[in-house]
């Protein structure tokens, strides 16, 4: 049994996180229901940080919201002194509306419209990932209107792809990300950005993958990057300012998992970036990062009320949830694997193997399977461990099913951050249907 940040048996036999016992919790505010735990968000958040305080760098740290976005989580990185990427309207909007200082924010995506480009201008972020030809016109388009300056980075794909233990040299010129490094488009890139009055070219961006538990992809990276930027000094005289290599750090879901420290990262992309700087004879610029999963992932916890139960002789016995792929889609769209404890029983012995079933009407809405727990009856509680990245964030409402609250723990105390849906808020944008009388 693994348990992360703060969690902990208590002297009741329940599962405690942040000093607050869990089924109190869900009595409380109900089910489903995420957890998060503060101290490990700052533990984590601190430690990315002081790796590239000890290596002695200039170095921006930023959270990718899209893994947790809320108004509470966004101060919270505030307060770790982050900054932020966002790649949405909406996620700009939380940003903004939450206080976060908008010299620190940076904006992503692959198809920005003109008002959400509009609403970076407005607010002076701190930069705005240049993602493609159209996005380059609009953002010029609308510098010129109001006489700014726009800061980008341009998002390249380095042809270097990582996902957990398998480094790609070629294949990532397909994708729907960035300027590719190989076919010339992030020369033209380079070269109308240069040409125009309406940007300052901070220097490049690149993210390679997700969930990685080594290091080879990012030096990869690193080097293909500093081979283009140094060709673009030579031709133009080029100085980055900052060199931006993405996130994708991985996290521990279960046993099969196996993350490096936070500092194995950071230490090998600085030296790395060093070695490249020096050897491309150009001034070591910024490095920045984008931790997302890595901050929040492991920091979440989802705690559901176990219902119906069902028996398939010499098969399987399948346990229902009150919850499912409507809080926590990442099984069913790509087979993702989580840990589990009944949260009210947590040293209970094991007796039984069942598989995690959610009430939604899918085949396929199947959380966990085979998971060794003590005999269950309706009413107990489950805790899925690690559902703090991408679980509220892909949320819906699929079979009109309420999205659940969150709650912060931390040294003892519980803060509700976000309020559960009711089923007032699921129809609160519907209109009637008004039937025409025919004549």
């Amino acid at each position: 049994m693994f348990f992360h940040g703060t969690s902990r048996v208590n002297e009741k036999g329940h599962l405690e996180i942040g000093g607050v016992d869990t089924v109190e919790l869900a009595k409380m505010y109900g089910t489903p229901l995420y957890i998060y735990d503060v101290a490990l968000i700052r533990a984590r958040a601190r430690a990315f940080k002081e790796a590239f305080h000890l290596q002695g760098v200039r170095a921006q740290v930023a959270y990718a919201s899209k893994a947790f976005s809320s108004i509470a989580m966004v101060q919270l990185a505030a307060e770790e002194g982050l900054s932020l990427d966002v790649v949405s309207g909406g996620e700009l909007y939380t940003a903004i509306a939450a206080g976060f200082p908008s010299e620190r924010i940076h904006f992503h995506g692959n198809n920005k419209s003109r008002d959400e480009l509009a609403m970076a201008l407005e607010h002076g972020i701190g930069c705005i990932v240049a993602d493609n030809f159209y996005e380059l016109e609009l953002i010029e388009q609308l510098a010129a209107a109001s006489g700014r300056v726009v800061p980008v980075l341009l998002r390249v794909t380095p042809g270097v792809e990582a996902h957990t233990h398998d480094y790609i040299l070629t294949g990532q010129e397909d994708s729907k990300f960035g300027f590719d490094l190989n076919n010339g488009q992030a020369d033209e890139a380079f070269r109308r950005v240069m040409a125009s009055s309406a940007f300052q070219l901070l220097g490049v961006h690149c993210h390679i993958g997700s969930q990685i538990f080594e290091t080879t992809g990012f030096v990869l990276a690193a080097q293909k990057v500093f081979t283009k930027m140094a060709e673009w000094n030579k031709a133009y005289g080029f100085i980055p300012s900052v060199i931006n290599l993405g996130g994708g750090f991985g996290i521990r879901y279960t046993e099969e998992d196996d993350p490096i420290p936070v500092s194995a990262y950071v230490d090998c992309i600085v030296e790395e970036v060093k070695k490249q700087a020096k050897a491309c004879q150009l001034p070591l610029p910024e490095i920045w990062i984008e931790p997302g999963r890595s901050l929040v992932g492991d920091a979440g916890t989802t705690i559901y009320t176990i219902g119906s139960r069902k028996d398939v002789p010499n098969i399987r016995t399948y346990l229902a949830v009150d919850g499912g792929m409507s809080d926590n889609i990442r099984p069913a769209l790509y087979g993702a694997k989580y840990e589990a404890v009944l949260a009210n029983r947590v040293l209970g012995e094991r007796t039984e193997t069942v598989s995690i079933a959610g009430k939604c009407c899918e085949s396929g809405d199947m959380l966990i399977w085979d998971l060794a727990l003590p005999e269950t009856k309706p009413g107990d509680y489950l805790a899925v461990f690690c559902t703090g990245a991408y679980g509220y964030s892909m949320a819906n409402n699929y079979n009109r099913l309420p999205r659940p609250a969150i709650v912060f723990v931390e040294n003892g105390d519980a803060q509700l951050v976000v309020k559960r849906e009711t089923y007032e808020d699921l129809i609160q944008h519907d209109l009637p249907f008004k039937t025409k009388v025919r004549k």
